[in-house]
C-alpha cells in the first residue's frame, strides 16, 4: 500500500506480547528477522496490497512506570526470548517509540493489575467518561501527529477481571449515559479503550479474555460509527491445538469422555492470572469451545498456575480420555512448550495489517473471517480452525477479486 501510514496503538504496550510485536516489527523493517509466525507473509495473501511493514508507526498506553527499552530487554535477560544483539539494534527505535506512550486507566482493573500502576494514575479521580476523553485526546494527537490514513488499536493488556455482561444495557444510548457515573459503570479498562477507538472511527482488536467491544452496545456503537472490531483472546498455544485435534475426534466418531489441560507459565500475564478473580476470565475463554465443536460437553478442567521460574516460556500438558470400539478407553495426551509472546506477537502484526485491509474494503462491526485467531471469535459459533482458516481464505479471494482498494 504506497503513500499512507498506519498507526498501531497499544493498550498494554509495555507488556510481554506488546514489546515484543515492536520489536519484531522494527526488526521487520530493517531485514533483520524472517517471517515465521507471519501468515500474511505467505503466499495465499499475495496480492492483497497489506500494509509495508516500513509504513506502520507504533504508540499506545500502559499503566506502569519503566522504559520501554528495559521491557524488551526483560524479554532477554528474564525469559530467554529475543536475542540480546537484536535488541541493542533496535534499541534506538524502541526510544523514539517509547516517545508516543501515554498513560491509560485502571478502572476497575481490579486490585491485582492496579497495583503495577503508576502512582499518579492510581491518585488519579476521574469518571468513565473523563478517561475515554482522556484516551481519545492521545489518539487524535497521535495520528495528527505522524499523519496516519488510519488507527488500529489494540489491546494486549493483563486480564482484567470478569465483567457480567448480562447486566450491560443492549444499546449504545443507554450504556452512553452510564459511562458518567464512575461508582456505577462496571465496565473496565479494556472496555472504555474500545470506546474510545470505536467512537472515532478507528480499528480496536481484543487480543485478551478481558470484555472490550464485547457488549452489544459497544458493537452498536462501532456500526454507528463505521467501525470494525474484532477479539477475543488470541489463540496461541493449548486452544490452537484444541481445535485443531477436537474436530479429528469428533470426525472418527471417538467419545471424548474426558479433557483435562494444565498450564503453567510466569510472566506478568501469569502473575495477573495467579488472583482467581482474573484467572476466571482465562479458563472461560479456553474451556468453551469443546462442547461447540464436538456437539455434546465432556468432563473437562482447565488450571493455570503461575510458576515464576518459567518467565515467558508456557507449558501445557493435556490428557484426553477417549472411547473406542467396542467401548474400549484410550488416552491421547500432549504437551506444548512455546514462549508465550513469540507466539503471540505476529498474530498481533497479521491482525493489524488484515483489519487495516479491512477498512480499506469498508468493513464495518465484527470482522468475523478473522475467527481463526481467536479462542472466542465474536458472531461466530464454529470452532473448528480448519473451518474458520477457511472463513478468512474466502474474505482473502472476494478482497483480491475487487482489486487494489484506497483509503
Amino acid at each position: 500500500m504506497a503513500n499512507s501510514r498506519i498507526g498501531i496503538w497499544l493498550f498494554g504496550a509495555k507488556g510481554g506480547v506488546a514489546t515484543t510485536a515492536t520489536t519484531g516489527l522494527i526488526a521487520l523493517k530493517n531485514g533483520w528477522s524472517g517471517n515465521a509466525g507471519l501468515i500474511t507473509t505467505t503466499a495465499p495473501f499475495e496480492g492483497l496490497g497489506l500494509v509495508d511493514w516500513e509504513d506502520f508507526v507504533v504508540g499506545g498506553h500502559d499503566i506502569r512506570a519503566g522504559r520501554l527499552y528495559d521491557e524488551a530487554l526483560r524479554m532477554h535477560s528474564e525469559s530467554r526470548a529475543i536475542e540480546g544483539a537484536l535488541l541493542e539494534k533496535c534499541r534506538g527505535e524502541l526510544d523514539a517509540i517509547e516517545r508516543n506512550l501515554r498513560l491509560g486507566t485502571i478502572h476497575n482493573v481490579g486490585p491485582t493489575i492496579g497495583q503495577f500502576a503508576e502512582e499518579q494514575l492510581r491518585k488519579l479521580q476521574e469518571t468513565p467518561r473523563e478517561a475515554i476523553s482522556r484516551v481519545q485526546g492521545d489518539l487524535r494527537e497521535f495520528q495528527e501527529r505522524h499523519q496516519l490514513a488510519h488507527v488500529v488499536a489494540v489491546n494486549v493488556c493483563s486480564t482484567e477481571p470478569t465483567v457480567d455482561e448480562s447486566k450491560l444495557p443492549k444499546r449504545w444510548e443507554e450504556l452512553d449515559r452510564l459511562i458518567d457515573q464512575k461508582e456505577r459503570c462496571p465496565l473496565a479498562a479494556s472496555s472504555l479503550y474500545a470506546i474510545a477507538a470505536l467512537d472515532l472511527g478507528f480499528s480496536f482488536v481484543n487480543f485478551t479474555p478481558s470484555l472490550g467491544a464485547t457488549p452489544a452496545a459497544i458493537q452498536e456503537l462501532a456500526v454507528e460509527r463505521g467501525a470494525r472490531h474484532m477479539g477475543y483472546d488470541g489463540k496461541t498455544g493449548e486452544t490452537l491445538l484444541k481445535s485443531v485435534l477436537a474436530p479429528m475426534f469428533a470426525k472418527r466418531n471417538l467419545e471424548v469422555m474426558s479433557w483435562v489441560g494444565h498450564n503453567i507459565f510466569g510472566n506478568m500475564d501469569g502473575k495477573v492470572l495467579d488472583d482467581p478473580a482474573n484467572k476466571k476470565s482465562k479458563v472461560t475463554s479456553k474451556d468453551r469451545l469443546l462442547g461447540q465443536i464436538l456437539g455434546y460437553s465432556p468432563q473437562t478442567l482447565v488450571s493455570i498456575e503461575y510458576i515464576q521460574s518459567m518467565g515467558d516460556w508456557k507449558t501445557a500438558w493435556d490428557h484426553v480420555h477417549f472411547r473406542g470400539f467396542l467401548g474400549t478407553p484410550m488416552t491421547f495426551q500432549f504437551i506444548w512448550q512455546g514462549c508465550d509472546s513469540l507466539l503471540a506477537a505476529p498474530l498481533v502484526l497479521d491482525l493489524v495489517r488484515l483489519t487495516e485491509r479491512s477498512w480499506r474494503n469498508g468493513e464495518v462491526g465484527a470482522l468475523t473471517h478473522l475467527s481463526a485467531f481467536f479462542k472466542s471469535p465474536l458472531g461466530v459459533e464454529e470452532q473448528d480452525f480448519g473451518v474458520q482458516f477457511q472463513m478468512l481464505q474466502r474474505w482473502v479471494e472476494a478482497t483480491r477479486a475487487k482489486g487494489p482498494a484506497s483509503a
